[in-house]
């Protein structure tokens, strides 16, 4: 239960004696009698039932194609944690992608005369107004994607704001300040999400990015603008990301590959462990590689490696070969040897130098170095099961891509995964995240089907879990 009295996930009220029968049809199992089932919420703990409702249900919410806005204030959430740089004293957006994903949302109320209050989160500055987390640089990058003034409020609540959304013209666009500058936003408030709320005649959530949070701006103001009769309905790019993370993963087309990497086992291992059920083939890069390593008697050197989650990476290996899943891990890979420097990171961590960097195609990692990407012979053998696959599903790195001596594994899939989508015709969907930042700093980020906004968002997702900022909104 939340502030609000109500649960999280949402519930769908079915008459007991339905219950046997909807189990029956969509499970293809008998029918089973139970003496007091009364909510969806029962259904979560069977085989294949989560995942037989969640695309039927999430799917039937209202959309911003169903809504007449003309004159009302469209309280939208958004997704603008956006990447910050600081140059000649600015702060410049390194990376767009998250606010050019919200335009054709933006453009269709703007041009049914919806009188637009946006509202989203930047970074962590955890109730405090931290000026290098100011949503005003997007003001004025919105303003020219869209080519039209985009009003900023240096507050996101109180009498300065409402007057400013109440002055908003048809077709109007109003940002507001980072929603986090106060610490009730992600403790769902109720008077803050009130204060929130009174900006709004319908809210539209396009924040997908954030919608696993039960926060006041994804899930509080959403029930009271509902609580009041009004409509709370899908954007564009919520609409889209439910569609390629949920329906056209449902039924995929075959060969299915997904491609994870990433740092740990533990984040990944229900996505893992969901996708064995579907996957015709498993591809694993990334420092997770070396806790599957570990896990198989390999020494492991500096690899950043879970050691506590060898027997959760034996399990999924065995489930693997139970199911017929092809499960690759890397042949090969790219070691160094890590060196402490007197320099310091942006969250105050000393900087690592990599020194001797070379390929290895002993699975024993030295001693003194650390596996940092997959090798040449991983990159070929991926490359050639990617180019068989139809549908491909792509969420984290091979290795640490940020630096260049380590981009090699990455670059290569991420140009595996877009000439099988432009010459092939397979589908690719991108996970979010890393994956996405690799793909645009390749320069491949328009020749796959659809990279996700979400990073969180889309891993819970993807584990069949019920997000809150989907779950509260209106259904159709």
């Amino acid at each position: 239960m939340n502030a609000w009295g109500t649960p999280h996930c949402q519930c769908v009220k079915i008459p007991a004696r339905w219950f046997s029968t909807i189990v029956a049809t969509f499970t293809g199992c008998p029918a089973i009698h139970f003496d007091s089932p009364d909510g969806l919420a029962m259904l979560d703990g069977l085989i294949g039932i989560n995942r037989a409702f969640k695309g039927i249900f999430i799917m039937a919410k209202l959309t911003v194609r169903d809504l007449n806005v003309h004159g009302k204030r469209v309280f939208l959430r958004v997704d603008y944690n956006v990447p910050l740089e600081e140059k000649d004293g600015q702060m410049v957006i390194t990376d767009e992608t998250r606010i050019k994903e919200t335009l054709p949302t933006l453009r269709l109320l703007i041009e049914q005369g919806g009188r637009l209050i946006l509202a989203a989160h930047l970074g962590r500055p955890k109730g405090k107004r931290e000026p290098s987390m100011s949503l005003r640089p997007v003001a004025g990058r919105l303003a020219e994607l869209l080519g039209c003034n985009v009003n900023f409020a240096d507050d996101c609540i109180g009498e300065k704001v409402e007057q400013l959304a109440n002055a908003l013209p048809a077709g109007g666009v109003l940002l507001l300040e980072n929603v986090r500058y106060y610490s009730e936003e992600e403790t769902n408030d109720p008077v803050f999400a009130e204060q929130l709320a009174k900006l709004a005649d319908i809210y539209v959530n396009d924040a997908f990015g954030a919608a696993h949070r039960a926060h006041a701006s994804t899930e509080g103001v959403a029930r009271l603008v509902a609580r009041r009769g009004g409509q709370c309905a899908a954007g564009l790019l919520m609409e889209r990301e439910l569609k390629f993370l949920g329906d056209e993963l449902e039924q995929p087309a075959r060969p299915f590959v997904v491609i994870l990497g990433g740092a740990k086992v533990s984040d990944k291992i229900k996505v893992i462990d969901r996708l064995l059920e579907k996957a015709d083939s498993i591809l694993v890069g990334g420092a997770m590689a070396y806790t599957f390593r570990l896990a198989q008697g390999f020494k492991t050197g500096k690899s950043l490696v879970e050691a506590d989650k060898t027997d959760t990476a034996r399990a999924a290996l065995a489930k693997a070969q139970a199911k017929k899943v092809q499960f690759l891990l890397p042949v090969d890979d790219v070691v160094a040897v890590p060196v402490k420097t007197d320099k310091l990171d942006k969250k105050g961590k000393p900087v690592m130098e990599w020194q001797n960097p070379r390929a290895s195609s002993d699975l024993n990692c030295p001693d003194d170095a650390a596996g940092l990407d997959i090798g040449p012979a991983t990159v070929k053998a991926y490359s050639d099961v990617i180019a068989r696959a139809k549908t491909i599903l792509w969420n984290g790195p091979m290795g640490l891509f940020e630096n260049k001596q380590f981009a090699a594994g990455t670059n290569a899939v991420a140009k595996a995964v877009a000439e099988a989508t432009q010459q092939n015709g397979a589908k690719s969907i991108i996970g979010g995240g890393d994956s996405v930042k690799a793909l645009n700093k390749a320069g491949l980020g328009g020749q796959v089907t659809f990279m996700s906004t979400g990073g969180g968002a889309s891993l819970e997702f993807l584990e069949g879990a019920v997000l809150p900022g989907v779950a509260a909104l209106s259904d159709k």
